[in-house]
């Protein structure tokens, strides 16, 4: 297939495009390059062995948007784009809710408009809400505790609505859990702007004394350690995810149709620590504060709908993500050259 991969230049974007090439299929870029640098691509290119075409558009200008459709003669769309930082989606609701769904609408209209009605959309665990059942099951509740939350709950309900109002789209909704590690080569990793937003990246600057100190916020949960229990995705499994979810959809009968992508089992903060510490050969410092608000003690995955139907499974463990993550941040101690 013929795949355009908006915010293909970023963390999780970028190790699909990898992954898409491998497996044969065409790709093109589009990415406004916010959360993204673009000093990715030549390093992709090296890994893919080929050129990349990459469009520079802001998917929120729907006639740019509309051209890129109609120009790119796409079989199918990964829709990675948009803002992502949930802190910053508090402070700024307005422009997460025009950035997210403005950008996944304009999006929507012209694959409609040019007859290009298969999507895999990057959505998020945090669709399961504050409270959710262990493990998180796709056919769970759903919520959001936050702007940015909101905002993937929203776009998941349009696509459904558009599948119902057109059964010949083919919709893939992916919930993540917590992407980890980087390509076992180091050239391509995690790369956040400002104080990283995720555990790893943030231990993984500690470790490589960009930063003093790991903050563990709470350390009296009702996990074995005390402290906060999540789901860690290696982002090669993450993305070869994607790549099953797409071909499944090219030989599905179903307009619509949701797969968490997770490991099935939770790791604490702490023993995400000590493994990063394993890794990189030396402690991390940290110090317990209190919770934050709105944290919850444990979030995992049920997996098993995404194995019977997709084929897939995680394969890579959490020592492979920070292992992986240490090699990329150790080669790369500031991250991308600056664009």
């Amino acid at each position: 297939m013929r795949t355009l991969v908006t915010g293909g230049a970023g963390y999780i974007g970028s190790h699909t495009v990898l992954q898409l090439i491998e497996a044969g299929h065409e790709v093109v870029i589009a990415d406004n390059f916010s959360n993204s640098r673009r000093s990715v691509l030549p390093r992709l290119e090296e890994l893919a062995g080929q050129p990349i075409p990459v469009v520079e558009v802001d998917l929120c200008d729907v006639e740019a948007t509309d051209r890129l459709v109609a120009e790119g003669g796409f079989d199918s769309v990964i829709h990675f784009a948009g803002l992502k930082a949930v802190g910053e989606s508090v402070e700024q609701p307005i422009r997460y809710y025009d950035n997210n769904i403005g950008s996944t609408l304009s999006l929507l209209k012209a694959m409609d408009r040019h007859g290009v009605r298969r999507i895999v959309f990057s959505s998020s665990a945090t669709v399961y809400g504050a409270t959710p059942t262990l493990p998180c099951t796709e056919d769970a509740p759903t919520s959001a505790t936050n702007p940015y939350g909101w905002t993937k709950q929203m776009i998941e309900q349009i696509l459904r609505d558009t599948a119902v109002a057109d059964d010949s789209w083919r919709i893939g909704i992916l919930r993540y859990f917590n992407p980890v590690g980087a390509h076992p080569s180091g050239l391509i990793g995690e790369d956040p702007a400002g104080i990283p937003n995720n555990l790893l990246p943030y231990i993984a600057q500690v470790a490589v004394g960009r930063r003093e100190r790991l903050a563990v916020f709470g350390d009296d949960y009702d996990t074995p350690d005390g402290t906060g229990v999540r789901d860690y995705i290696h982002v090669d499994d993450l993305a070869a995810g994607h790549l099953a979810a797409l071909e499944h959809l090219g030989a599905s009968d179903t307009p619509v149709d949701v797969w968490n992508l997770g490991t099935g089992q939770g790791t604490s903060v702490l023993e995400l620590v000590h493994s990063f510490e394993r890794a990189c050969g030396h402690e991390i410092p940290y110090a317990v504060a209190p919770r934050r608000a709105g944290d919850i003690g444990s979030v995992f995955a049920a997996v098993d709908k995404a194995h019977a139907e997709l084929g897939w499974r995680a394969t890579r463990s959490v020592d492979e993500g920070t292992a992986s993550t240490w090699k990329w941040q150790s080669q790369n101690p500031t991250g991308f050259p600056e664009d």
